[in-house]
């Protein structure tokens, strides 16, 4: 090295160091987004396979509180049942729905109590209907093929509740059920796939896992930044070099 190097390199220790440390955190952000890609890409696989596979018992009160969001959310399930004649549904607005295709308008999702054979209350959304045609689900007798599904956790900006218009923005089983006098209720609720009703509605249906996976596209943004960095430095340390000796 010589005397003249000295100061060039003194001029480019610091931004050179501030250059790697940002390049660091710019590529891992880059790694981070391709972590999160196989994960979305797994856990798309998996709910495809969940939401797909066929249907089996609704396991018996003693097994509930083993299930949780993890282990069970959208696992198809079968129940027998009495649709409670003297329990006012609930209605949940709902625009476009991300689960349901079929779903493409504001209406509502219809959740009503049901009664196992050993007296148990289970929580069911009826199916769909829209803003103009507050139908009530049908009561009695009933076996049910839906999907298990977990209750959401309130925000700071959405009320659970319209108590004026009776008309609920949050899916909380316990919730519905204190506020109607439904009685204890079971941890989760169903999300009723069949059987249709003959006039149609409420209209249940099979929902359908529609997850964005943008986190490519992310990576490659993160690793281009990074590049970016690094040239637009070495082009900076460059003209720095020769500016300095012309």
């Amino acid at each position: 090295m010589t005397a003249a190097d000295r100061p060039y390199l003194r001029r480019i220790i610091v931004p050179g160091l501030l250059t790697i440390v940002s390049l660091v955190i710019l590529t891992s952000l880059g790694v981070w987004q391709l972590h999160r890609k196989a994960w979305k890409e797994g856990l798309i696989a998996t709910l495809d396979a969940q939401l797909a596979a066929a249907p089996v018992p609704l396991p018996p009160p003693s097994q509930w509180p083993a299930l949780n969001r993890d282990n069970s959310e959208f696992r198809r399930v079968t129940l027998r049942g009495d649709a409670i004649a003297d329990a006012k549904p609930v209605y949940l607005y709902t625009g476009a729905s991300a689960l349901r295709t079929d779903v493409k308008q504001a209406g509502y999702f219809v959740f009503a109590p049901v009664r196992l054979p050993g007296g148990q209350t289970v929580v069911v959304n009826r199916g769909y209907v829209p803003a103009d045609r507050k139908t009530e689900p049908s009561t009695g007798p009933i076996e049910i093929t839906g999907y298990l599904r977990w209750p959401e956790s309130s925000g700071w900006f959405v009320p659970a509740r319209d108590e004026k218009d009776d008309v609920w923005f949050l899916r909380d089983p316990a919730a519905m059920a204190h506020a109607h006098g439904w009685g204890p209720v079971a941890p989760f609720y169903i999300d009723q796939e069949a059987p249709v009703p003959p006039d149609r509605l409420p209209k249940p249906g099979p929902l359908t896992v529609k997850l964005k996976n943008d986190h490519l596209g992310y990576a490659i943004t993160w690793f281009g930044l990074a590049l970016s960095l690094v040239a637009v430095f070495l082009a900076w340390a460059i003209r720095e070099r020769y500016s300095r000796t012309a």
